[in-house]
């Protein structure tokens, strides 16, 4: 599914594209309400992700406007956290309303939640004969429940919402932390790849293929 983020703080911007497409999300960018609406008329997103202060205008009015259009998802995201904002949002259709600084999780929860409602939202991953159930966290491999850790789990989901694409160990390292925020270092990617890896039964590692020098791919073709 598609994301469209209308932001123009560049530092929100690049967490926000690493933490969705982490998620499995496609996330197109738009830093100005005549960007976003250029963009809403080639292809309309599954949601957006709306700032309200923009450099040529304001969110609310760019929201009214979607509405009125297709009724996109709309989740607003933004500094301005007085009363008579939230409810000028809501007032206006938008289907959330999330004020910075924000916490990571609880807006993909957030997000995850909105598309649920407005029938979007798909919470079965599936490659070959392996599942990934986002709303019990079970995943399985013919049939078969694989028990994995937190840090286990946010890899294999990522990887299953893109399979075949390649995820540098950079890109791994900078989006993957434990529950005290403490980053994840290389060794400890490869000893959690080695495991995911056993669990799946992988061992000849074609279902997670690494790519020497770069990192690791979930085949396509199982």
């Amino acid at each position: 599914m598609t994301i469209l983020l209308v932001e123009d703080h560049e530092a929100i911007i690049l967490g926000l594209e690493y933490l969705l497409r982490q998620e499995g999300y496609r996330v197109q960018t738009a830093r100005s309400l005549r960007e976003a609406e250029g963009m809403t008329e080639k292809e309309s997103p599954d949601l957006i992700l709306l700032d309200i202060m923009l450099p040529d205008g304001s969110g609310f009015d760019f929201c009214r406007r979607v509405k009125k259009e297709n009724d996109v998802p709309v989740i607003f995201l933004t500094a301005r956290e007085q009363e008579r904002d939230v409810v000028q949002g809501l007032d206006l259709g938008a289907d959330d309303y999330i004020v910075k600084p924000f916490r990571n999780r609880e807006l993909v929860s957030r997000i995850k939640s909105v598309l649920r409602r407005s029938g979007k939202g798909n919470a079965i991953l599936q490659c070959g004969d392996i599942t990934l159930d986002q709303e019990t966290g079970k995943v399985c491999r013919g049939g078969r429940e694989i028990p994995l850790t937190k840090l286990e789990y946010r890899i294999l989901s990522a990887m299953m919402a893109c399979p075949g694409k390649l995820f540098t160990r950079e890109e791994i390292l900078a989006g993957i932390w434990d529950s005290s925020n403490n980053f994840v270092n290389d060794n400890t990617l490869s000893v959690t790849m080695k495991r995911i890896r056993e669990k799946l039964g992988d061992e000849d590692c074609s279902v997670i293929t690494t790519v020497r020098g770069m990192g690791y791919r979930l085949e396509k073709e199982l």
